[in-house]
């Protein structure tokens, strides 16, 4: 039966359900609502579990990856900064190969402060060694949390879940719980245990030059057989649970696509929408949802997008200086090169810092695609919805009040 339910509490009872028995987190906007739902949950006597409320998001990684190793499931969330204060814990919770599982609520990373949604934050920690895995809606953001458990435990690997900030976490949609019986029989006990009191050891220990190499190997095969585990748990999930389960890409009105827009996260509902509107005048245009950032789904890709005429990629995230402006273009480029004839990628970064992504913003840039008015430099990024702001040249946008005009179209 569907609730209505807060992506925030959805996510929290959806955690519950896995039966976390350390749960450590430290609040942050727009994070928070997730690990206040677990203790309001403790505390009813819904959920056994040890909830920490520790000094910063660098403890809270500490606890779990030392729960972990002495073989509790363990749980944290965060975003933003906290994210980033956590680096170097995420970097060992993935090189102990320890099963983890983080829900991000991505958000925009300072300087200048914001607190709305962008993907920046992930994107900043993409090569730890984790799994990343994006959330479309609210209803991927509750199921993901148990597949990602069985996948973290599976393969011993950590994964997080990335769920828009504000967009998702704050936003009330009809959600179908999972169910805590069919949870409990989809997702085994923990059975790993490094670490026990009776007999002492040390982990994590200097590797020298001739291991180090190896251990980075095993890292990177372990994460990707990802890539075959993904459609197999996503399947068993929709056998018990009659939803969609968790898949590598979500593809959208591509049968006879020649253009097609990628995307990562909530922006995927948007870009549904405008494609619909596209093709009641007849343009072949599709959509492409990538589910699974990491590892990255090269192989799909080729598959679903390098017969194409126009891929566009929409960038929620910024590679400051590079040619691509954004993370995830670059990643395209690389997984759909050597194709013959090549799709000819168009680059777009739109949404940074919470702006406004609208239908009639993403109807516009695949409109230009179509018509070639973007192409006389067609690797240079589109910054889409920007506004033109005039400032004083020693002054900057957290310090200057700003003049702006909006620009219409998509601009270079």
């Amino acid at each position: 039966m569907k609730q209505l339910l807060e992506g925030s509490q959805a996510i929290a009872r959806a955690v519950a359900a896995c039966q976390p028995q350390v749960v450590s987190a430290y609040p942050i906007t727009p994070q928070t609502h997730i690990v206040e739902g677990l203790a309001e949950l403790r505390e009813a006597g819904l959920l056994s579990a040890e909830c920490l409320n520790v000094e910063s998001e660098f403890a809270a990684a500490s606890v779990v990856l030392g729960a972990t190793a002495t073989g509790s499931r363990a749980y944290t969330a965060t975003s933003s900064q906290g994210l980033l204060l956590m680096t170097e814990v995420l970097y060992n919770i993935a090189g102990l190969r320890l099963p983890v599982v983080m829900t991000c609520a991505n958000r925009a990373i300072s300087a200048p402060l914001s607190i709305w949604n962008d993907h920046q934050d992930v994107m900043s920690v993409r090569d730890c060694g984790w799994i990343l895995l994006f959330a479309s809606n609210n209803q991927e953001a509750a199921d993901l949390q148990p597949q990602a458990y069985r996948l973290a435990e599976e393969l011993r690997v950590p994964v997080m879940v990335n769920v828009d900030g504000f967009v998702l976490t704050h936003a009330f949609e009809p959600v179908e719980l999972p169910d805590p019986d069919l949870v409990r029989r989809f997702l085994p006990p923990p059975k790993l245990r490094l670490l026990d009191p009776e007999q002492p050891r040390s982990i994590g220990m200097m590797a020298e030059p001739h291991l180090f190499l190896e251990t980075r190997y095993d890292q990177h095969q372990a994460v990707t057989a990802a890539l075959a585990a993904i459609p197999r748990i996503g399947e068993e999930f929709t056998a018990a649970f009659g939803r969609p389960g968790i898949n590598l890409v979500r593809p959208y009105r591509l049968d006879d696509a020649t253009t097609v827009v990628v995307s990562l996260g909530s922006i995927s509902g948007t870009i549904h929408e405008a494609i619909d509107e596209l093709r009641t005048s007849g343009q072949p245009v599709g959509a492409l949802e990538i589910q699974t950032f990491r590892p990255f789904p090269s192989d799909e890709l080729r598959l679903l997008l390098g017969s194409r005429k126009n891929v566009v990629v929409l960038d929620k995230s910024l590679n400051p200086g590079s040619v691509d402006g954004g993370v995830l273009a670059p990643e395209i480029k690389a997984a759909l090169y050597g194709c013959s004839p090549a799709p000819r990628i168009v680059s777009g970064v739109l949404g940074l810092g919470g702006r406004d992504v609208t239908v009639q913003d993403i109807r516009r840039v695949i409109v230009d695609v179509l018509s070639d008015k973007s192409v006389d430099q067609p690797s240079s990024p589109r910054f889409i919805g920007l506004k033109r702001i005039a400032l004083n040249p020693v002054q900057t946008a957290s310090t200057a009040p700003p003049k702006a005009r909006e620009e219409s179209g998509v601009t270079r």
